[in-house]
């Protein structure tokens, strides 16, 4: 990645008030649904093959300009920082998915199951597992120079963990939601992925060499210009998200934060677990700060793609990804002053490897 991208400003202001803008789409949304209910519902219609053709644009939108920022080509530095990458890998697929489904399965089944919709369980777990099996992208670059994480490592661990999704996704997010007992077709899941992460990958990454040969210069421009794209489409596709989920959301408001503490608390345990395995092993804290941030954020913007197709606009599991969004930025920021407020902790012990 060019160094201009890994040393350009930490956050946008779209980016750092993204919760701000999250709360005002619940409201448009919900308005507008509510007010004028024949639109959305044509909107809903507009599907092939399971798939929202609206949303699905709105999702390449979204997720292109993102994986424009990733260069597969890094792939080589993860043999520099071994240890950083197990530990990464090792939360981000071993861990986070499987942990989540238990903590759905303890909070929404169990704890919070009275006052939860009736027969929304099932559906609100989905989208949690979704969520969990997507481990971060664009994001993580941010997060990593917040806290002057090694920009090399960084880049590395952002493109394995994509190159690891497009074929462990699927399998993952099937053998999980198996588990939980929730029937997903096959073909569904798979044509999710091909779209949602295999074209885009591609895309993005063609459009990436036909920038580059043109200079650097004209890599940097068109990042700059495109980057309020994503947020914008995000913003939209939440939008017309609420205005299905109005209904849902005024009758029990509360599924909102009850759907939002197994996701504080994976976010605030998987970084804790990836910081101090770092320092067990001895890795620099530069290092130890991006492989944990990337274990506590997610791929949001494919899980809210992937929830839709799945079950739908009016599911829980499409309302669960999207108040996944709606606390990242806030959960992440503490995570990133931890991190930094400890270094020092970090650094007395860990022995350099």
């Amino acid at each position: 990645m060019p160094a201009s991208v890994l040393a350009a400003a930490p956050m946008s202001v779209f980016e750092r008030y993204l919760t701000v803008w999250v709360f005002l789409c619940i409201v448009v949304g919900i308005v507008l649904g509510q007010t004028f209910p024949v639109p959305f519902e044509a909107i809903g219609r507009m599907e092939v093959a399971r798939v929202n053709l609206p949303v699905g644009l709105l999702i390449w939108v979204m997720i292109i300009p993102m994986l424009l920022k990733v260069d597969f080509g890094a792939l080589h530095q993860v043999k520099s920082h071994w240890r950083g990458i197990g530990v990464t890998l090792f939360v981000n697929w071993a861990v986070k998915p499987f942990s989540m489904a238990l903590l759905g399965w303890i909070f929404i089944r169990h704890v919070f199951a009275n006052y939860l919709p009736v027969g929304q369980a099932d559906s609100y777990i989905a989208g949690l597992i979704l969520l969990a099996a997507a481990p971060c992208t664009a994001m993580v670059f941010v997060w990593s120079r917040l806290t002057g994480g090694h920009p090399l490592f960084t880049l590395s661990q952002v493109a394995l963990n994509d190159t690891i999704m497009v074929f462990a996704f699927a399998p993952i997010v099937a053998l999980l939601l198996g588990l939980s007992s929730i029937t997903v077709p096959w073909d569904t899941l798979i044509t999710s992925v091909v779209l949602y992460i295999v074209i885009p990958v591609l895309l993005a990454q063609g459009w990436r060499k036909m920038l580059l040969k043109q200079g650097q210069a004209a890599f940097d421009t068109a990042l700059a210009r495109i980057g309020p794209w994503s947020i914008a489409a995000l913003l939209a596709t939440l939008v017309l998200l609420f205005a299905f989920q109005g209904k849902a959301i005024l009758q029990q408001p509360l599924v909102i934060a009850i759907l939002a503490v197994p996701i504080l608390i994976q976010v605030f345990c998987n970084a804790a677990l990836a910081y101090w395995l770092n320092r067990r092993l001895g890795e620099s804290h530069n290092v130890a700060c991006p492989s944990a941030l990337i274990g506590a954020s997610n791929f949001f913007e494919l899980a809210v793609a992937a929830a839709i197709s799945l079950f739908g606009f009016e599911s829980g599991a499409a309302l669960a990804t999207v108040v996944g969004v709606l606390i990242e930025v806030p959960a992440m920021l503490i995570v990133v002053r931890i991190v930094n407020s400890t270094k020092d902790w970090y650094e007395s012990g860990a022995q350099p490897g």
